[in-house]
C-alpha cells in the first residue's frame, strides 16, 4: 500500500471510529449500515433528509411495495420493448438501489441516506440486459429532467454509441440535473471504459470498502471523478422478496447509489445551489490526503455530505462555472463574443481534450484544491465489449 492510499485509510477509518457513539446503533444492520457512522447521518437528518430533491433511478425498474419503499416511488416510465410498467422489478436491481437511496428502513427493510427523497424509476434493462435497445437511453435521461429530477443515478454501463448519449447528457447539463454512473466492476478483469460513466457531464463513481481502500473490482481510470461505499452495503438476499441483509459485496452499483443520495441531502438543505456548486462541495469535501489532488482509482476522494451539512465545509463558488466539465460545457453554449485572435492549429498529436496541466488550478477561499476534470480519454469505449451490464456484485 503506498503511502498516500494508508493515509487514506487511516483518516476515513479513525474519522468512523471518531464519530461512533456508545448511544449509536450496531453496525452493520440493513438499517444501520457502517457508513452511517462515518457519516454522522443521525446528525445529518437533523439537517435535511433530501426532502424536496427527486432522484431518477435509470435501472431495472423499481418496486414500490417493499415496506421500506412505500410512498417514495414516483410513476415513472417504463422504456423497455415489452412494457410493464416501471414499478416493475423481476430483477430487483433498481429497488435496491432506490433503496440505497431513500429507503425509510420499515419493516426491518433497507434505511437509506437520504429518505426524504423522491424516486422517479424509469425501466431500462432486465438481468443485465438493455430491454428497449441502447437508443433508447437517452430518452430515459431526456425523461428525467422533464419529470422535475434534479439527480440521475445510473448503476449500469456498457457499450453505446456516444452521440446516443450526449444529446441528453448535454441536455442535462443545461437544464442543471446532475449524473451520476458507475464505473464498473471490471478493475480486476479487462477495467473497461464503459459509458455513461466515460462521457463528459456524467460524474464517474467507483466503490470502495469500509476502510476505505479502493474495491479491487472498482473500474478505475480518468473517467473516476468520486468513490462511495461499496462493500458492505445493504441489499436484499436471494430477490428482492426476500429480507435486507449486508452484503459483502454491492459493486459500484451501490456506490453510485450512495453519491446520488450525499448529492440530494446537500441540495436539499441548500435548495438555491445550482449542480455546479453542489458538485463543487462533493468534490472540495470529499476524503483524501491533504497532498493529492486526484487519482484514476477513487477520484477527487471519498463523498462526505456530513462535512457540508453538519460542519459548512466547501466553498459552493460561482453557480455558473462548473467545477469539471469546464471546457465541454463551455462548447455547450455560444461564447459572448468572438475571439479577437484565431486558435492556433493544434499539432498533429493534440487530441480532444487537453493534457491536465494546460489550463490552471484553481482554489476555493479557504485555499483547497478545487479539482478541475479533463475528461481525458472520456469519450473511450473498449472494442469488443458486448451488452449494457447492472453494475452488480452479490456475494
Amino acid at each position: 500500500m503506498t503511502p498516500t492510499r494508508r493515509a487514506l485509510v487511516t483518516t476515513l477509518a479513525l474519522t468512523a471510529a471518531l464519530t461512533t457513539t456508545p448511544t449509536a446503533q450496531a453496525a452493520d444492520t440493513p438499517q444501520h449500515p457502517w457508513y452511517f457512522d462515518t457519516y454522522r447521518i443521525e446528525d445529518v437528518w437533523e439537517h435535511t433528509t433530501g426532502e424536496g430533491i427527486t432522484v431518477a433511478v435509470i435501472d431495472s425498474g423499481v418496486d414500490p411495495t417493499l415496506p421500506e419503499l412505500q410512498g417514495q416511488v414516483l410513476d415513472g416510465t417504463d422504456l423497455t420493448a415489452s412494457p410493464q410498467g416501471a414499478h416493475a422489478d423481476t430483477d430487483g436491481h433498481g429497488t435496491d438501489m432506490a433503496a440505497l437511496i431513500a429507503g425509510t428502513g420499515e419493516g426491518s427493510g433497507i434505511q437509506g441516506l437520504a429518505p426524504g427523497v423522491k424516486i422517479l424509476p424509469i425501466r431500462m434493462t432486465l438481468g443485465g440486459v438493455s430491454l428497449g435497445g441502447t437508443e433508447r437511453f437517452g430518452e430515459g435521461i431526456i425523461h428525467a429532467i422533464e419529470s422535475g429530477a434534479k439527480v440521475i443515478n445510473i448503476s449500469q454501463g456498457g457499450t453505446i454509441p456516444e452521440d446516443e448519449l450526449s444529446e441528453a447528457i448535454a441536455l442535462a447539463a443545461r437544464h442543471d440535473v446532475l449524473i451520476f454512473a458507475g464505473t464498473g466492476n471490471e478493475g480486476e478483469r479487462t477495467n473497461h471504459l464503459a459509458a455513461p460513466a466515460s462521457l463528459p457531464g456524467v460524474v464517474g463513481v467507483g466503490a470502495v470498502n469500509s476502510s476505505g481502500e479502493r474495491s479491487p473490482y472498482s473500474t478505475y481510470g480518468p473517467q473516476v471523478s468520486l468513490a462511495a461505499p461499496g462493500d458492505d452495503v445493504p441489499g436484499h438476499c436471494g430477490d428482492i422478496s426476500g429480507p435486507a441483509c449486508i452484503r459483502d459485496e454491492g459493486g459500484t452499483s451501490s456506490a453510485t447509489a450512495l453519491a446520488s443520495a450525499s448529492a440530494a441531502l446537500i441540495w436539499a438543505q441548500h435548495p438555491d445551489w445550482t449542480k455546479n456548486q453542489v458538485l463543487r462541495v462533493m468534490l472540495n469535501t470529499a476524503e483524501r490526503p491533504d497532498d493529492q489532488r486526484r487519482d484514476d482509482y477513487t477520484g477527487y476522494g471519498i463523498v462526505r455530505p456530513d462535512r457540508v451539512v453538519l460542519d459548512g465545509e466547501g466553498d459552493p463558488g460561482d453557480p455558473d462555472s462548473p467545477p469539471i466539465f469546464r471546457d465541454w460545457e463551455a462548447e455547450l453554449r455560444p461564447p459572448a463574443t468572438p475571439s479577437p485572435t484565431p486558435e492556433a492549429t493544434p499539432g498533429p498529436d493534440a487530441g480532444a481534450n487537453p493534457a491536465p496541466d494546460a489550463e490552471p488550478a484553481a482554489t476555493s477561499d479557504d485555499a483547497s484544491p478545487l479539482p478541475w476534470l479533463l475528461g481525458a480519454g472520456a469519450a473511450v469505449l473498449v472494442a469488443g465489449s458486448v451488452g449494457w451490464l447492472l453494475w452488480r456484485r452479490r456475494a
